[in-house]
């Protein structure tokens, strides 16, 4: 392989947001898979070469042999079961157990098989199943003779949302350090106490743990990303409605809208419906961070502004523009489908300025390192 030539397969590629991402950083996607076909249409609508590199069959449908020689394989595989508002069906369920198709993909590709991979998903990842899931995962990609290196990212270090990822970044044992050292790994913004206790304490996993650098202080607040709606627009609930919405507050929470309300200038905060104690309760967030956004299903994930100052308020969904802006999408993406379909596609996808930070700060060095010399200036973990 020709490590000049920066090539990429999608595996779960939802509406093409890692796309997006890798292409702003020198990469170029030639094999997208996904099987559902709202966020295919969504994807179409935004690649032109769609009919070129997107696969919509099921991935337990593909082998090795389908996928073209990459150098970088990525999987945002899905969350429902290791999700905290999941199912917890771990890593053998009906949804997230598609990781083993992608695994065996890799299996199959065998020489051919990319020398790194991306895996992403939500946090619940790491304490599914008391820890034995990811143990499990890990341990299938050193198999693969894969080293990796996990870290988690919140979001709101780029954009005014709260989304804090699980990303893991496996490289192949012959791009690996020559010369294994052992270090207790160190405890730092993007790898928290919870994960460097899970990598010294599971000493018979391959980690090979890089270095990085400090993330960025997000400068935009929820209020910068916002559309300019006109009181008029359908998107504002009637009075009636968002009085209900008010209602639904604690004590606590309605407190703090209440002090919005009370205001002498116009503020916003987010909202989620959650239940408690057996109760629909809407709870309010006002720090200028948007809650993370989810997939609506029933429409217990769509995410409401509350809008309040100088003795008013009004209460509306976040706009698929809006959600879009909050994970990191430029103004030239498409958007022409139903709200539900966007919200859904948005929800379930990933933020584009991280998939951007790890590419700029982790995989193009990588790469650069593997085609400059064999030596890296990776550090192998072991105890």
């Amino acid at each position: 392989m020709e490590f000049t030539k920066k090539t990429a397969a999608e595996f779960f590629s939802g509406i093409g947001l890692v796309r997006l991402a890798l292409d702003e950083s020198g990469w170029k996607s030639v094999f997208s898979n996904d099987n559902d076909p709202e966020k295919c249409q969504m994807y179409r609508q935004n690649f032109p070469d769609a009919d070129e590199v997107l696969s919509p069959a099921n991935i337990n449908l593909l082998h090795g042999h389908n996928i073209p020689d990459v150098l970088l394989a990525t999987a945002s595989f899905p969350c429902n079961d290791l999700s905290l508002a999941g199912s917890r069906g771990g890593i053998d369920g009906a949804q997230s157990g598609a990781f083993w198709h992608f695994i065996k993909i890799l299996e199959e590709m065998g020489v051919r098989k990319p020398p790194i991979v991306l895996l992403e998903n939500v946090t619940g990842f790491l304490t599914s199943n008391k820890g034995k899931d990811f143990e499990r995962a890990m341990q299938a990609l050193n198999k693969l003779e894969y080293a990796c290196d996990p870290f988690t990212i919140n979001a709101s270090h780029f954009v005014p949302q709260s989304r804090v990822r699980l990303f893991v970044v496996a490289t192949a044992f012959e791009h690996g350090a020559k010369s294994l050292e052992s270090l207790r790994p160190v405890e730092s913004e993007v790898r928290p106490k919870i994960l460097t206790k899970f990598i010294f304490e599971h000493p018979e996993i391959r980690w090979l743990v890089r270095s990085l650098p400090r993330l960025p202080i997000r400068s935009d607040n929820l209020e910068d990303i916002l559309e300019d709606l006109p009181l008029s627009s359908p998107y504002w609930w009637s009075q009636e409605r968002a009085n209900y919405l008010l209602n639904q507050m604690s004590v606590s929470h309605r407190t703090k809208a209440e002090a919005m309300i009370a205001g002498e200038k116009h503020s916003y905060g987010t909202v989620f419906r959650r239940i408690r104690a057996k109760r629909s309760m809407a709870e309010l967030r006002t720090d200028g961070v948007a809650g993370c956004l989810r997939t609506p299903r029933g429409g217990s994930g769509r995410q409401i502004l509350f809008a309040a100052g100088r003795g008013d308020y009004a209460a509306r969904l976040l706009t698929p523009r809006e959600c879009a802006r909050l994970q990191g999408v430029p103004e030239t993406y498409v958007i022409d489908v139903s709200l539900n379909q966007a919200l859904f596609g948005f929800g379930d996808a990933v933020c584009i300025p991280v998939i951007k930070w790890i590419a700029n700060n982790y995989l193009n060095p990588v790469l650069e390192e593997f085609y400059r010399t064999s030596d890296s200036s990776l550090v192998a973990l072991h105890a």
